[in-house]
């Protein structure tokens, strides 16, 4: 029977139970005092799983849950809750993470909205660029390791400015072979979600989905808008409203970097959090052209290698054709 801790338990032989800060499918998210160490607050979550999991498949799942809170644990970096303790009771585990204080993102979007107000484009890209350094982070990794369930609700900005990505309730480690393990079982929440997680484990994900997650994030912190399911965008890939036609005011550059970062096709979008970031704050990589005098920057072409190769092709045939001229002309 999983256990359901109740007010003032003390967990672990430490962590009395204050109240309920997070629930959700796989789990609960506790407010805690670490009572070894007066006055530090952490957030314990524990962990759910299948109840249709066989003795077996449970023991596995507990077995894996423990592997990776070790590598979770090893983590270190100012945009990611410290994980400092992990434990089981009966048959439940607990992660016990840094307690981060401020309104998680999605609250920020309410106020906003109540207000008949936008972000500002210029905060957004300030968080933007912290969340992109714990992203990069992660991914850089051995093995990587991708979150999974980048949302506003899951980002919280500190009373210092400081934004932190508090739930690692889908974090997934890349093994060699391109082979996924999951903590958690769970696909992301849906409008946020590129279309490739949907498969499970048993289809290959990669930083790109992490990328789909935050330019999705993005979308809905600039338009007070949820992004459209991208289900429902697979049926109607021009459905997606550009960002300018809700909110103006974001620029063109960034409204081109949301959509490239939203594109269905993995390959489409771009392929590290550093050419993405670096398309939101409008330097020149590679996937983006800067013309001179303008602001405008342009997503890499958006098709196959056998459309690159003929492209690339037809373009040698314009440049000889204009050599054999000037040669004939001397």
């Amino acid at each position: 029977m999983t256990l359901q801790p109740n007010l003032n338990a003390v967990l672990h032989g430490r962590y009395r139970i204050e109240k309920v800060i997070g629930q959700g499918g796989f789990g609960n998210i506790y407010l805690a005092e670490d009572t070894r160490l007066s006055g530090r607050l952490c957030a314990v979550k524990q962990v759910r799983y299948d109840p249709a999991f066989t003795p077996e498949m449970l023991r596995e799942a507990r077995d894996q849950f423990m592997r990776e809170a070790t590598v979770l644990a090893r983590l270190d970096h100012p945009n990611l809750p410290k994980v400092s303790d992990f434990f089981s009771i009966d048959e439940s585990d607990f992660l016990v993470m840094d307690y981060v204080p401020g309104d998680d993102m999605r609250a920020l979007i309410s106020k906003a909205e109540s207000a008949n107000k936008f972000l500002p484009e210029n905060e957004v890209l300030k968080w933007a660029v912290q969340i992109a350094d714990a992203l990069s982070y992660l991914h850089g990794q051995n093995p990587p390791i991708l979150h999974r369930d980048i949302k506003p609700s899951n980002i919280k900005l500190t009373p210092t400015g400081l934004v932190k990505m508090v739930d690692f309730g889908l974090v997934k480690l890349l093994a060699p072979g391109e082979v996924t393990i999951t903590i958690l079982q769970g696909q992301g929440s849906a409008i946020y979600t590129p279309l490739e997680q949907y498969g499970g484990d048993s289809f290959h994900t990669d930083a790109r989905a992490d990328i789909y997650a935050f330019g999705a994030t993005l979308y809905h912190l600039l338009t007070n808008t949820t992004p459209i399911n991208v289900r429902d965008r697979f049926l109607d890939p021009k459905n997606l409203p550009n960002p300018r036609a809700i909110n103006p005011a974001v620029s063109p550059r960034v409204a081109e970097a949301i959509l490239w970062a939203m594109e269905l096709h993995p390959d489409n979008r771009p392929q590290n959090v550093n050419a993405f970031i670096k398309a939101l704050t409008g330097e020149s990589t590679d996937s983006l052209l800067k013309f001179s005098g303008k602001s405008q920057y342009i997503p890499k072409p958006r098709f196959g290698t056998a459309e690159l190769r003929l492209g690339i092709a037809a373009s040698a045939l314009v440049f000889l054709s204009l050599l054999l001229t000037l040669l004939r002309n001397l």
